[in-house]
């Protein structure tokens, strides 16, 4: 059977289907303004700390080693005269140094090491007893070394990994043998022969006239008198500083 609506059925039709679709409509709007949208992601420069959010620190950076720098090494100590003396002229200089120590001294003065390395300087082997490294058969050398060692450890928490020869005494043998025990050998470029005591004035001489970036400065706060090295410290220090040397530290 045919059906046809009249122009007023048709009027009606239409209408309901615009109020569906209204009401449809409707329904997706709503359901859309009620969806929570997805957050979005800062980028690292826009992130900025909330009001009141604890302030997180950078991690610090290192500060840069001196371009310019000369090393300085104490030898012989630590002795409980002449140590502290020199420590507290590097203090007021602000320079650090390395520390080749005989491992008696440090046995007879455990709380010097401490300071020493509590400083911030490094502390190194230079045997137990001062001994000439090239007139040692290989299990003497080695009590030596690992005495020393043994005794800094205690004291810094640390193996050193330097080994000055006393003397600068130096041969193939003790080549050989220090690099078995995973140490290297070091000696100095500048010698001020503090322990000549020839003055203060040819100690700061002989260590001025002949340095220069990258110089290995050897003088000694043990052994004997230091007092001509201590009073010279602080002029040699001024000096270098005023010519723009800093001042590194040996860890081999």
């Amino acid at each position: 059977m045919d059906v046809r609506l009249t122009r007023a059925g048709n009027r009606a039709v239409g209408l309901a289907l615009m109020v569906l679709v209204s009401a449809v409509l409707g329904t997706v709007v709503v359901t859309t303004a009620r969806s929570p949208a997805k957050p979005a992601v800062p980028s690292p420069a826009a992130a900025a700390p909330a009001v009141g959010a604890p302030h997180v620190t950078a991690a610090p950076t290192k500060t840069p080693l001196p371009m310019k720098y000369v090393v300085l090494t104490f030898d012989d100590g630590p002795d409980a005269e002449y140590t502290p003396k020199v420590l507290d002229v590097l203090a007021k200089f602000d320079a650090k140094a390395t520390f080749f120590e005989v491992g008696k001294n440090v046995v007879k003065h455990p709380e010097l090491t401490k300071r020493i390395h509590e400083a911030g300087h490094s502390v190194q082997n230079h045997t137990w007893d001062h001994a000439d490294l090239r007139k040692l058969g290989a299990a003497a050398f080695q009590k030596e070394v690992t005495s020393t060692d043994q005794a800094i450890r205690a004291q810094t928490g640390s193996t050193p990994t330097c080994l000055r020869p006393p003397y600068g005494g130096v041969s193939a043998t003790v080549r050989q043998r220090a690099k078995a025990m995973g140490k290297d050998l070091v000696v100095w470029t500048v010698d001020s022969r503090d322990w000549t005591k020839p003055g203060t004035a040819a100690v700061v001489q002989r260590v001025l006239k002949n340095v220069h970036s990258g110089s290995v400065i050897l003088m000694h706060d043990g052994g004997g008198n230091r007092t001509q090295t201590v009073a010279a410290l602080p002029a040699i220090l001024k000096a270098l500083k005023a010519q723009g040397y800093g001042f590194r530290t040996l860890t081999c």
